[in-house]
């Protein structure tokens, strides 16, 4: 009897683990649509000044930064789902508004309003993962992430071909984005209300906001969380600058079409969904450490080589090996921060490194926009990320976080709520 009952727990836990996979495929195919390849050249014909379009390309993170704990903690007390279904609301209605923008600064208020979808369902969903599957949780966060990134991979394709065959048609490109959202909200309407997680999902404490509050210092408090958020912020620092200026340079430098840099910018996300969950199996299996270190060394050196080349096939080799570099990374991040804290703060905890990572994501187009407006111009912004990257290398190696994967086992075994 209780084989049989462990069974269907297991085939209830993974059919719920394959929804939030086609829902954040969806999800994310329309939020990476609304900005790659097309947010660059839109902002520009809305006439945003250099030094501003950081700013633009910044407004959706900057939600991460205010919602993505709050909505993560909120989750270990009233439930994943409720908070999942608020974020595909989001995620549905926001396309719909740039048909209505008409300069740079309601493009950017639109941005601030979309960015509020991811930054509330990516922690929310890793932190149902990461609960449901306690011995894989780098496979099965790795394996979600690369579900999405299906979703993220087929936005530049897609993006740039309606842009090159509509001649810039920006409507009809977000047309296609609102289809994608919406799509994402049906799913979460017609499936997750007849899906029931674990029981021990139900059980929820009484909500009190000291005991979040505290629950949030005790995250932000321990060596490994701070670590692991800079190396995280970092890594999403670099890649809201290549998200978005990498495409910059592409059009103005390269004279690349709009169909050519969808496919550098497309190829880089194909690349992640190959290789994270692999990274991902190695980091459960073998090391969470070595990953990160690796990752951020290569990712450095290929970022350093960009402005002295205007190749399309070298450009596309250094998408290639960026891609592989920041799954290498981000494979580990998450469940090492898991692993660090206790097991009644694992949304707190994810909450935690998706506000960070929007951090970094938020101010590094706004630095580099400065820096790209200088005379130090594209050299200057890229040597930038070879240099945090190789930072945040130095800090977590020499941190000792992680050292072995049997060390950080029994670190998680002793952290109970």
């Amino acid at each position: 009897m209780i084989a049989l009952q462990l069974g269907k727990i297991a085939k209830v836990t993974d059919r719920y683990f394959w929804i939030l996979c086609i829902m954040g495929a969806f999800a994310i195919l329309s939020s990476t649509m609304s900005k790659d390849p097309v947010l660059n050249p839109f902002a520009l014909s809305l006439g945003t000044p250099t030094d501003l379009t950081g700013i633009v390309a910044a407004a959706s993170t900057i939600p991460g930064i205010l919602v993505s704990l709050p909505a993560a903690s909120l989750s270990d007390v009233f439930g994943r789902r409720k908070i999942l279904i608020v974020s595909t609301v989001i995620f549905a209605s926001a396309p719909f508004m740039y048909l209505l923008v008409g300069n740079w600064w309601q493009l950017a208020l639109v941005r601030f309003y979309h960015g509020f979808a991811t930054a509330i369902f990516v922690p929310v969903a890793e932190a149902t993962i990461a609960e449901q599957y306690p011995s894989k949780r780098g496979e099965r966060i790795s394996d979600f992430n690369s579900a999405t990134y299906v979703g993220r991979g087929v936005a530049p394709f897609l993006g740039g071909a309606i842009l090159g065959v509509t001649n810039f048609g920006y409507h009809t490109l977000y047309l296609a984005v609102g289809i994608a959202g919406i799509t994402s909200f049906v799913i979460a309407l017609l499936m997750l209300r007849e899906t029931k997680i674990r029981p021990s999902d139900q059980a929820k404490p009484k909500f009190e906001t000291k005991n979040m509050i505290r629950g949030w210092v005790q995250v932000a408090t321990c060596k490994a969380t701070l670590v692991v958020t800079f190396v995280q912020a970092v890594q999403y620092y670099v890649f809201g600058v290549i998200e978005f200026f990498l495409v910059q340079y592409m059009l103005q430098v390269a004279k690349f079409d709009p169909l050519n840099v969808g496919i550098v910018m497309g190829i880089q996300i194909v690349s992640l969904i190959v290789s994270r969950p692999l990274m991902g199996r190695f980091s459960d299996r073998s090391s969470r450490r070595l990953p990160v270190v690796l990752g951020c060394v290569l990712s450095g050196v290929l970022l350093f080589a960009i402005p002295f080349t205007t190749q399309f096939w070298i450009l596309i080799a250094i998408s290639i090996g960026y891609g592989l570099g920041f799954a290498m990374v981000i494979s580990s991040t998450s469940p090492i921060i898991v692993e660090a804290n206790p097991a009644c703060l694992v949304g707190t905890s994810m909450g935690f490194l998706a506000t960070m990572m929007d951090v970094g994501q938020a101010i590094g187009p706004i630095i580099s926009g400065v820096i790209l407006a200088s005379i130090l111009s594209y050299n200057g912004l890229f040597s930038s990320l070879t240099i945090l990257l190789a930072a945040s290398a130095a800090v977590f190696f020499l941190s000792g976080i992680a050292k072995t994967k049997q060390e950080q086992k029994g670190k998680s075994n002793l952290l109970e709520c």
